[in-house]
């Protein structure tokens, strides 16, 4: 088995390296003060390919491995969670699912453009009251004639507000009927829709989140993607993909925090020497270079069983939860080891700790990676 990375990884890692630099770093800080979303830097992240980076050339996306999506997401996390955040959704939710499930008539229409960054793109799981109790939503679709009229809420939705399509499932069956939910593509301009963006968020500030509101909105039937009643199972294979994305951001988030400490320690000195010299601090920092080399590697063995069209539930899980974990103990040791400088925000440390606390959260906390993986064993 060959850990390096290949050469299109080393590619993607230098450019998006080089991206940062120029185009996030000199920004992020206000961007995470502001809440401000930089649509603009999203687009540019477009032309280089990275919002459709496993989407075939055919359609318009860089036709890349999850490997190099990974790769690409863990590098954003070195520098901006809510930039890396905001790039995840995009790929693995909303276009993912449109790749994955869609016809071709869907994808033709839609994936040029989202691969290209011209479409933002946004997905729709979770409502108001119902999080990881999904099969209890309320937001409901109703036939009407060739047309579908959509109503109620979806909740904490990336891109909810600035996205120019979203995917999102809605019960078009009874409550608690698993194949009673239906996934539907959703335009912005859609008579009825509207969106509402949810402020003073404790990380990833940068990465937009918004309420949807849908008030008898009318979509046509072509836009449902696949079948009638199968939306929440495209749904669980959708985030199963997508928490390969939460760990390699994870992960990205990790490293950053832990490089950031390990400069720190290098230039501060205490008792007439580098801090590094200290056990205390450098005990730390093995602990975090080896959980990060784990988190690491679980997320790169659950891409390999994606690229070769493996289930990646069990394994995915592992990843999502161990690496989002990982993260949040990587960004507390770095507050740490940074002592009172670390909870200033003229240091990394406070930020990486705060982008990293979502990573246990979304796409499925930690206790749901628990029960996902305790049902695989139990098969």
């Amino acid at each position: 088995m060959n850990f390096e990375l290949n050469e299109n990884q080393r590619m993607i890692a230098q450019m998006v390296r080089d991206f940062a630099e120029k185009e996030i770093k000199p920004n992020m800080m206000q961007w995470d003060q502001d809440e401000f979303f930089p649509v603009e830097t999203m687009k540019k992240m477009g032309s280089l390919g990275l919002l459709g980076i496993f989407v075939p050339e055919s359609y318009g996306g860089s036709g890349f491995s999850y490997f190099e999506y990974a790769t690409a997401l863990m590098e954003l996390g070195k520098v901006c969670g809510g930039i890396g955040l905001s790039v995840a959704a995009h790929n693995s939710l909303c276009t993912g699912h449109i790749y994955y499930h869609g016809n071709e008539e869907q994808k033709r229409r839609f994936l040029p453009k989202l691969a290209s960054g011209d479409f933002i793109g946004a997905w729709g799981l979770t409502e108001p009251n119902t999080g990881s109790d999904a099969m209890r939503m309320k937001t409901t679709a109703v036939k009407d004639g060739n047309d579908w009229i959509i109503n109620g809420a979806k909740n904490w939705i990336t891109h909810g507000l600035s996205g120019d399509v979203a995917v999102i499932l809605v019960r078009t069956g009874e409550l608690l009927d698993s194949n009673g939910i239906t996934a539907f593509i959703i335009e912005k301009d859609m008579h009825g829709f509207s969106a509402v963006k949810i402020k003073d968020k404790f990380g990833v500030r940068a990465s937009e989140t918004a309420e949807m509101i849908f008030d008898n909105v009318r979509v046509p039937a072509e836009n449902v993607i696949g079948e009638v009643g199968m939306g929440f199972k495209q749904a669980m294979q959708v985030l199963d993909g997508g928490r390969i994305s939460i760990a390699s951001l994870s992960c990205g988030i990790a490293r950053g925090a832990f490089e950031a400490s390990v400069k720190y320690a290098k230039e501060r000195e205490q008792f007439g020497q580098s801090i590094s010299n200290f056990q205390g601090i450098s005990f730390k920092l093995a602990d975090m270079a080896t959980e990060i080399s784990a988190a690491e590697l679980l997320t790169f063995q659950a891409a390999y069983r994606k690229n070769n069209k493996l289930s990646v539930t069990k394994e995915g899980a592992y990843a999502k939860y161990y690496a989002s974990e990982v993260s949040v103990r990587c960004g507390n040791e770095a507050v740490q080891i940074m002592g009172g400088y670390g909870y200033t925000r003229e240091y990394p440390a406070e930020k990486f700790l705060r982008d990293a606390k979502l990573m246990t959260i979304g796409e499925g906390t930690s206790e749901i990676q628990k029960v996902v993986i305790s049902r695989e064993l139990m098969k």
